[in-house]
Protein backbone atom coordinates (compact mmCIF):
# COMPACT_ATOMS: atom_id res chain seq x y z
CA UNK A 1 0.00 0.00 0.00
CA UNK A 2 1.27 3.72 -1.06
CA UNK A 3 0.70 6.92 -0.03
CA UNK A 4 -0.76 9.19 -2.38
CA UNK A 5 1.54 12.11 -1.51
CA UNK A 6 5.44 12.11 -2.24
CA UNK A 7 8.53 14.01 -4.59
CA UNK A 8 10.56 12.20 -6.89
CA UNK A 9 13.55 13.64 -9.17
CA UNK A 10 15.01 11.80 -12.17
CA UNK A 11 17.86 12.76 -14.82
CA UNK A 12 18.88 11.91 -17.91
CA UNK A 13 21.50 13.21 -20.67
CA UNK A 14 20.77 14.53 -23.74
CA UNK A 15 23.47 15.65 -26.19
CA UNK A 16 25.41 16.66 -23.43
CA UNK A 17 22.97 18.79 -21.78
CA UNK A 18 21.38 17.78 -18.41
CA UNK A 19 17.56 16.66 -18.11
CA UNK A 20 15.45 17.09 -15.15
CA UNK A 21 12.51 15.72 -14.35
CA UNK A 22 10.40 16.84 -11.25
CA UNK A 23 7.49 14.52 -10.03
CA UNK A 24 5.10 15.78 -7.28
CA UNK A 25 1.99 13.36 -5.86
CA UNK A 26 -0.30 15.34 -4.05
CA UNK A 27 -4.02 13.60 -3.07
CA UNK A 28 -6.96 13.28 -5.17
CA UNK A 29 -9.99 11.14 -5.93
CA UNK A 30 -8.76 10.87 -9.50
CA UNK A 31 -5.97 10.60 -11.74
CA UNK A 32 -4.83 14.11 -12.57
CA UNK A 33 -2.06 14.77 -14.72
CA UNK A 34 -0.05 18.46 -14.87
CA UNK A 35 3.03 19.23 -17.01
CA UNK A 36 5.36 22.01 -17.63
CA UNK A 37 7.70 22.56 -19.71
CA UNK A 38 10.21 25.08 -21.31
CA UNK A 39 8.88 26.49 -24.62
CA UNK A 40 11.89 24.19 -26.74
CA UNK A 41 10.42 20.99 -25.46
CA UNK A 42 6.44 21.71 -25.48
CA UNK A 43 5.65 19.97 -28.04
CA UNK A 44 6.38 16.72 -26.49
CA UNK A 45 4.31 17.87 -23.16
CA UNK A 46 1.34 15.21 -24.41
CA UNK A 47 3.98 12.65 -24.58
CA UNK A 48 5.16 12.91 -20.42
CA UNK A 49 1.65 13.19 -19.74
CA UNK A 50 1.15 9.53 -21.69
CA UNK A 51 4.06 8.16 -20.04
CA UNK A 52 1.90 9.57 -16.42
CA UNK A 53 -1.27 8.28 -17.42
CA UNK A 54 0.30 4.50 -18.61
CA UNK A 55 2.02 4.33 -14.75
CA UNK A 56 0.25 6.38 -12.70
CA UNK A 57 -3.08 5.46 -11.43
CA UNK A 58 -4.74 8.02 -8.57
CA UNK A 59 -4.09 11.37 -7.45
CA UNK A 60 -2.94 14.28 -8.42
CA UNK A 61 0.40 14.82 -9.85
CA UNK A 62 2.73 17.69 -11.12
CA UNK A 63 5.11 17.18 -13.38
CA UNK A 64 8.34 19.67 -14.20
CA UNK A 65 10.97 19.52 -17.04
CA UNK A 66 14.10 21.11 -17.14
CA UNK A 67 17.05 21.54 -19.64
CA UNK A 68 20.24 22.83 -19.02
CA UNK A 69 23.20 23.08 -21.01
CA UNK A 70 26.31 20.87 -19.58
CA UNK A 71 28.13 24.48 -18.75
CA UNK A 72 25.16 25.55 -17.07
CA UNK A 73 25.41 29.38 -19.16
CA UNK A 74 22.60 30.66 -21.59
CA UNK A 75 23.73 31.42 -24.93
CA UNK A 76 23.51 34.74 -25.75
CA UNK A 77 22.86 36.22 -29.06
CA UNK A 78 24.83 39.06 -30.18
CA UNK A 79 23.16 38.75 -33.25
CA UNK A 80 19.72 38.48 -31.78
CA UNK A 81 20.31 41.75 -29.93
CA UNK A 82 21.57 43.72 -32.91
CA UNK A 83 18.35 43.10 -34.25
CA UNK A 84 15.91 43.85 -31.48
CA UNK A 85 17.76 47.22 -30.93
CA UNK A 86 17.55 48.21 -34.52
CA UNK A 87 13.55 47.23 -34.54
CA UNK A 88 13.00 49.26 -31.42
CA UNK A 89 15.08 51.92 -33.03
CA UNK A 90 12.70 51.91 -36.42
CA UNK A 91 10.02 51.83 -34.01
CA UNK A 92 11.32 55.30 -31.85
CA UNK A 93 11.66 57.20 -35.19
CA UNK A 94 7.36 55.74 -36.08
CA UNK A 95 5.93 56.73 -33.00
CA UNK A 96 8.27 59.08 -30.96
CA UNK A 97 10.97 60.51 -33.34
CA UNK A 98 14.09 62.08 -30.75
CA UNK A 99 13.01 60.37 -27.83
CA UNK A 100 16.38 58.04 -26.93
CA UNK A 101 16.24 54.50 -26.97
CA UNK A 102 19.13 53.55 -24.31
CA UNK A 103 20.72 49.64 -24.61
CA UNK A 104 19.86 48.77 -21.08
CA UNK A 105 16.09 48.12 -22.60
CA UNK A 106 17.32 45.03 -24.39
CA UNK A 107 17.53 43.93 -20.21
CA UNK A 108 14.26 43.65 -20.29
CA UNK A 109 13.80 41.21 -23.53
CA UNK A 110 15.97 38.34 -22.10
CA UNK A 111 13.68 35.25 -24.10
CA UNK A 112 14.61 37.19 -27.36
CA UNK A 113 18.19 37.25 -26.70
CA UNK A 114 18.93 33.88 -26.10
CA UNK A 115 19.61 31.13 -28.64
CA UNK A 116 16.91 28.46 -28.32
CA UNK A 117 18.65 25.26 -27.39
CA UNK A 118 18.33 22.67 -30.84
CA UNK A 119 17.70 19.54 -28.71
CA UNK A 120 17.97 15.63 -30.67
CA UNK A 121 14.36 15.37 -30.99
CA UNK A 122 15.77 11.48 -32.45
CA UNK A 123 16.75 11.04 -28.83
CA UNK A 124 14.58 13.77 -27.02
CA UNK A 125 11.69 10.79 -26.07
CA UNK A 126 14.35 8.35 -24.97
CA UNK A 127 15.56 10.64 -22.40
CA UNK A 128 12.48 12.13 -21.54
CA UNK A 129 11.45 8.11 -20.36
CA UNK A 130 14.51 7.48 -18.43
CA UNK A 131 14.34 10.98 -16.47
CA UNK A 132 10.67 10.04 -15.62
CA UNK A 133 11.53 6.60 -15.01
CA UNK A 134 14.13 7.41 -12.52
CA UNK A 135 11.37 10.87 -11.11
CA UNK A 136 9.01 8.00 -10.83
CA UNK A 137 11.43 5.06 -8.64
CA UNK A 138 12.00 7.90 -6.03
CA UNK A 139 8.47 8.91 -5.95
CA UNK A 140 7.28 5.26 -5.54
CA UNK A 141 10.06 4.87 -2.90
CA UNK A 142 8.76 7.88 -0.39
CA UNK A 143 5.35 6.70 -1.14
CA UNK A 144 5.99 2.87 -0.14
CA UNK A 145 7.53 4.00 3.24
CA UNK A 146 4.74 6.85 3.94
CA UNK A 147 2.45 4.07 2.71
CA UNK A 148 3.85 1.53 5.52
CA UNK A 149 3.27 3.97 8.37
CA UNK A 150 -0.34 4.94 7.49
CA UNK A 151 -0.69 0.89 7.44
CA UNK A 152 0.05 0.87 10.47
CA UNK A 153 -2.09 3.17 11.99
CA UNK A 154 -4.91 1.99 9.96
CA UNK A 155 -4.37 -1.40 11.22
CA UNK A 156 -4.17 -0.09 15.03
CA UNK A 157 -7.59 1.48 14.59
CA UNK A 158 -8.95 -1.15 13.25
CA UNK A 159 -8.07 -3.45 16.13
CA UNK A 160 -9.85 -0.96 18.32
CA UNK A 161 -13.10 -1.46 15.90
CA UNK A 162 -12.33 -5.20 16.33
CA UNK A 163 -12.69 -5.00 20.20
CA UNK A 164 -15.82 -2.28 20.22
CA UNK A 165 -17.62 -5.05 17.57
CA UNK A 166 -17.31 -7.63 20.21
CA UNK A 167 -18.41 -5.55 23.34
CA UNK A 168 -21.22 -5.07 21.26
CA UNK A 169 -21.61 -8.50 20.77
CA UNK A 170 -21.47 -9.30 24.04
CA UNK A 171 -24.38 -6.43 24.84
CA UNK A 172 -26.44 -7.93 21.85
CA UNK A 173 -26.62 -11.21 23.64
CA UNK A 174 -30.09 -11.65 24.53
CA UNK A 175 -31.03 -8.04 23.31
CA UNK A 176 -34.12 -9.77 21.60
CA UNK A 177 -35.74 -11.71 24.44
CA UNK A 178 -35.15 -8.44 26.48
CA UNK A 179 -36.92 -6.63 23.98
CA UNK A 180 -39.89 -8.74 23.93
CA UNK A 181 -40.14 -8.71 27.59
CA UNK A 182 -39.91 -4.71 27.89
CA UNK A 183 -42.86 -4.79 25.30
CA UNK A 184 -45.20 -7.41 27.19
CA UNK A 185 -45.13 -5.23 30.36
CA UNK A 186 -45.54 -2.46 28.51
CA UNK A 187 -48.71 -3.88 26.46
CA UNK A 188 -49.94 -5.28 29.83
CA UNK A 189 -50.67 -2.58 31.21
CA UNK A 190 -52.17 -0.45 28.13
CA UNK A 191 -54.30 -3.19 27.95
CA UNK A 192 -55.32 -2.97 31.69
CA UNK A 193 -55.87 0.47 31.26
CA UNK A 194 -58.00 -0.06 28.90
CA UNK A 195 -59.86 -3.49 30.11
CA UNK A 196 -59.40 -4.80 26.70
CA UNK A 197 -58.35 -8.20 25.62
CA UNK A 198 -56.54 -8.92 22.60
CA UNK A 199 -56.83 -11.80 20.46
CA UNK A 200 -55.38 -14.80 21.04
CA UNK A 201 -51.83 -15.44 20.13
CA UNK A 202 -52.31 -12.42 17.74
CA UNK A 203 -49.89 -10.52 20.17
CA UNK A 204 -47.39 -12.31 21.07
CA UNK A 205 -46.75 -13.14 17.11
CA UNK A 206 -46.84 -8.81 16.46
CA UNK A 207 -44.30 -8.71 19.34
CA UNK A 208 -41.69 -10.92 18.79
CA UNK A 209 -41.92 -9.22 15.12
CA UNK A 210 -40.96 -6.26 16.60
CA UNK A 211 -38.59 -7.35 19.42
CA UNK A 212 -36.77 -9.47 16.30
CA UNK A 213 -36.13 -6.14 14.28
CA UNK A 214 -33.66 -5.37 17.17
CA UNK A 215 -31.33 -8.27 16.68
CA UNK A 216 -27.93 -6.94 14.88
CA UNK A 217 -26.44 -10.51 14.93
CA UNK A 218 -25.87 -10.19 11.30
CA UNK A 219 -24.71 -6.25 11.10
CA UNK A 220 -22.14 -7.54 13.27
CA UNK A 221 -21.56 -10.56 11.30
CA UNK A 222 -20.89 -8.27 8.20
CA UNK A 223 -18.74 -5.48 9.85
CA UNK A 224 -16.34 -8.58 10.97
CA UNK A 225 -16.41 -9.66 7.59
CA UNK A 226 -15.79 -6.25 6.14
CA UNK A 227 -12.79 -5.82 8.95
CA UNK A 228 -11.12 -8.85 7.22
CA UNK A 229 -11.41 -7.39 3.77
CA UNK A 230 -9.88 -4.02 4.88
CA UNK A 231 -6.80 -5.65 6.72
CA UNK A 232 -6.35 -7.85 3.61
CA UNK A 233 -5.90 -4.80 1.52
CA UNK A 234 -3.39 -3.16 3.80
CA UNK A 235 -1.00 -5.30 2.56
CA UNK A 236 -1.75 -5.42 -1.03
CA UNK A 237 1.27 -3.50 -3.53
CA UNK A 238 -1.46 -2.93 -6.05
CA UNK A 239 -3.48 0.82 -5.48
CA UNK A 240 -6.26 -0.30 -3.06
CA UNK A 241 -7.47 3.41 -2.01
CA UNK A 242 -10.47 3.33 -4.08
CA UNK A 243 -11.71 -0.43 -2.53
CA UNK A 244 -11.19 1.15 0.89
CA UNK A 245 -13.07 3.72 0.39
CA UNK A 246 -15.98 1.59 -1.03
CA UNK A 247 -15.42 -0.95 2.16
CA UNK A 248 -15.39 1.81 4.58
CA UNK A 249 -18.92 2.62 3.13
CA UNK A 250 -20.08 -0.93 3.43
CA UNK A 251 -19.04 -0.21 6.91
CA UNK A 252 -20.67 2.87 7.37
CA UNK A 253 -24.05 1.59 6.28
CA UNK A 254 -23.92 -1.86 9.18
CA UNK A 255 -22.74 0.68 11.67
CA UNK A 256 -26.05 2.93 10.97
CA UNK A 257 -28.41 0.06 10.84
CA UNK A 258 -26.61 -1.27 14.07
CA UNK A 259 -27.54 2.06 15.92
CA UNK A 260 -31.10 2.42 14.37
CA UNK A 261 -31.84 -1.61 16.29
CA UNK A 262 -30.37 -0.76 19.37
CA UNK A 263 -32.51 -0.61 22.33
CA UNK A 264 -29.48 -0.59 24.94
CA UNK A 265 -27.71 2.88 25.80
CA UNK A 266 -24.76 1.06 26.38
CA UNK A 267 -24.60 -0.59 22.73
CA UNK A 268 -25.74 2.89 21.30
CA UNK A 269 -22.65 4.44 23.40
CA UNK A 270 -20.58 1.43 21.36
CA UNK A 271 -22.41 2.47 18.39
CA UNK A 272 -20.86 6.21 18.75
CA UNK A 273 -17.67 4.86 18.97
CA UNK A 274 -17.46 2.98 16.14
CA UNK A 275 -18.48 5.81 13.98
CA UNK A 276 -16.07 7.82 15.32
CA UNK A 277 -13.56 5.22 15.02
CA UNK A 278 -14.67 4.82 11.05
CA UNK A 279 -14.29 8.72 10.40
CA UNK A 280 -10.83 8.54 11.48
CA UNK A 281 -9.96 5.77 9.18
CA UNK A 282 -11.64 7.47 6.02
CA UNK A 283 -9.49 10.50 6.68
CA UNK A 284 -6.52 8.46 6.33
CA UNK A 285 -7.87 6.51 4.13
CA UNK A 286 -7.65 9.53 1.28
CA UNK A 287 -4.04 9.50 1.66
CA UNK A 288 -3.97 5.84 -0.10
CA UNK A 289 -3.69 5.53 -3.38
Amino acid sequence: MRSMTGFGCGEAELDGNKLTCELRALNHRFLDVRVRMPEELQSHAFFVEQLARERLSRGRFDIGVRLEDGAGAARFSIARARAVYQSLLELRDELAPGTEVPVSALASLPELLVEGRRANTAGLEQSLDAAFAAALGRLDAMREREGHALARELTERLTVLRALSADAKVLSHGAAERQLGRLRERVGRLLADANAAPEPGRLETELALIADRSDVTEELVRLGSHFDQFQALLSEREPVGRRLEFLLQEMSREANTLGSKSQDVKLSHLVVEIKSQLEKIREQVQNVE
